[in-house]
């Protein structure tokens, strides 16, 4: 360290580089930092930053973050209620930013396209959620709606359930989405008995299901894709 940097100069600079030369010159530590505004005892706001993205693992970052919790984020000395709130606000508001762009380009016929715009939503939940997308004649949205949150392992849903939203909305297509908390978006029995049900019941009310979508950890799985909407048929 620079024995003629003068106390708090260094938590300052991530401001100055900002200023000097835009926000997107800034590390990710130096983002969380201006954020933050000052360390702890001992440590700058930068270096703070750096122990809450990295604790030591490089290959943490800005992912881990995203998935950290309150209270996880209140174990790091210098982190107090207001900037775990001011954290939280960050990290929601990312997201939201995330699924927004998403929004803008989606393209329902597009498994990908509907994967991005859930991914930043789902792919770090603890939990499985389930969530129905609602398409106009035109194959847009209209809305997108959670029917379902449960545990770890189960997630209770009903193909009823899923198609009275369906009417509520006037949906003429539907497609299903739920995550799976252990990252991996592999079909399991369940989900493909479920899916088959929801495919046959969307055929007889005239409300297709389009498709249905598992989103993983950055990875995805599209029955549509893999050409299994028509399993038991």
């Amino acid at each position: 360290m620079d024995d003629n940097i003068i106390p708090g100069e260094r938590d300052l600079r991530p401001y100055e580089k900002c200023e000097a030369f835009g926000p997107e010159s800034l590390t990710d530590a130096e983002l969380i930092a201006v954020v933050i505004k000052t360390g702890s005892r001992g440590r700058s706001a930068v270096e703070l930053s750096e122990e809450i993205l990295y604790g030591g693992d490089n290959e943490k970052g800005l992912v881990r973050l995203i998935s950290t919790s309150p209270e996880e984020l209140t174990c790091h000395k210098g982190i107090g209620r207001v900037k775990c709130i001011q954290l939280s606000c960050i990290f929601e508001l990312s997201k939201r930013l995330a699924r927004e762009h998403a929004r803008l380009g989606l393209e329902a016929d597009s498994p990908r396209s509907v994967a991005d715009f859930y991914m930043a939503e789902l792919k770090s939940r603890s939990e499985e959620e389930v969530h129905l997308m609602l398409l106009n004649t035109k194959n847009r949205l209209i809305k997108s709606v959670m029917v379902s949150r449960g545990t770890v392992n189960t997630s209770a849903v009903s193909p009823r359930e899923i198609f009275i939203i369906a009417l509520k909305y006037k949906a003429a297509a539907v497609i299903l989405v739920h995550n799976h908390p252990s990252g991996d978006p592999a079909p399991s029995k369940e989900d493909i008995r479920f899916t088959s049900e929801l495919y046959k019941l969307g055929r007889l009310m005239n409300i297709p299901l389009r498709d249905s979508i598992i989103i993983g950890n950055g990875i995805y799985m599209s029955f549509l894709e893999k050409g299994m909407l028509f399993i038991d048929e």
